[in-house]
């Protein structure tokens, strides 16, 4: 088999016009498309680009928005700029946790309830 990478996360959301606004800019994603049922966002470029795609009610999906942890994580540079970057936006993350030879992380909740893991690897 050849290397395997995830290129798409899904997270649930109310609106996706609404939240694809906010995960641009608050996280700097940009998007790529927006309908009544989901929006595509990206981040990086090429071959490291990566797609989040928000699903809304219309698109069918079984899983309502608030989810307790969403099904992937937000790696960051600077974990200490990115939370405080959080609260500039208004955001009430969590403290940062975890160890720094493992792995540094807090949470944050988007506008949907949806509980994000934001990492520093």
């Amino acid at each position: 088999m050849d290397s395997v990478r995830i290129t798409t996360a899904f997270i649930p959301v109310a609106d996706p016009e609404a939240s694809a606004s906010w995960y641009s800019r608050v996280l700097d994603f940009r998007i790529q498309s927006v309908d009544a049922w989901s929006a595509i966002l990206r981040t990086g470029q090429g071959d490291d680009s990566t797609a989040l795609t928000l699903l809304g009610p219309a698109s069918g999906i079984q899983v309502k928005p608030g989810l307790d942890w969403a099904t992937c994580n937000f790696a960051v540079r600077d974990i200490i700029q990115a939370r405080s970057d959080l609260e500039g936006h208004g955001c009430s993350p969590s403290a940062i946790e975890g160890a720094p030879e493992i792995c540094l992380f807090f949470t944050v909740q988007d506008p949907d309830d949806n509980t994000l893991l934001v990492t520093d690897r």
